[in-house]
């Protein structure tokens, strides 16, 4: 019976050992790559972008041009999103990380949204937001910040900020995806083909305000 319980006890280890060194070893090679540039000439999947073969990849792949260029605010909401994200910025591909611009004119929102994918940090460069997010618990976070202040929006959560200043605001916002999807409430809701009659039923507004609110956001139903 003692020599089982050592010859068990043998194998526990052994395998605890096994185990140890295999998953070290995955690791290892896991971490061993450098870079993953996305690959925009292969198919994209679920899981992102192919690797482009070390051969083609310049420096330019791990640059990106354009955060300096104020975005385009002449719009209904005062806002202009410029994002370097893996679609337009190949080298940010498997490294879990984004970056993306917002500019808000006086008066400007950014609407109620959420990221999927990734939690962002908000940083304002310039101007005044009042910003916040709503918790699942259904509690608000909201505070007036200005430059050099930062919020932080945890991942999946609705989140916003409002130009409460007389000056734009410039923010920059950082994810922690390359790619952290995005879903828009409003667009979601007035900007679909999402029935009016189903919208009214399960948001409590008045159908007549549905069907107005759908002209603005160009939805259809």
């Amino acid at each position: 019976m003692a020599v089982q319980l050592v010859n068990y006890e043998r194998n526990m280890i052994s395998q605890a050992v096994f185990f140890t060194f295999s998953f070290l070893f995955f690791f290892s090679r896991a971490v061993a790559k450098d870079f993953c540039v996305a690959d925009y000439s292969a198919p994209e999947s679920p899981a992102g972008y192919s690797c482009k073969k070390v051969a083609n990849v310049t420096v330019d792949d791990f640059v990106h041009s354009g955060l300096g260029v104020a975005g385009n605010t002449s719009n209904l909401i005062k806002f202009a999103i410029t994002p370097a994200f893996v679609d337009s910025f190949p080298g940010v591909n498997g490294l879990g990380l984004s970056v993306a611009r917002a500019d808000i004119a006086p008066g400007g929102v950014v609407q109620l949204h959420t990221h999927p994918g990734a939690s962002e940090i908000l940083l304002v460069a310039q101007g005044t937001i009042t910003a916040g997010f709503i918790s699942n618990a259904n509690n608000a976070y909201i505070k007036t910040i200005k430059q050099g202040d930062v919020i932080v929006f945890p991942q999946g959560l609705l989140h916003f900020a409002v130009n409460v200043g007389r000056s734009q605001v410039v923010a920059f916002a950082s994810f922690n995806s390359a790619n952290p999807g995005v879903q828009i409430l409003d667009n979601s809701l007035f900007g679909s083909n999402f029935p009016s009659e189903l919208i009214s039923a399960t948001t409590f507004l008045d159908v007549v305000v549905v069907k107005k609110l759908k002209g603005v956001f160009n939805g259809t139903g």
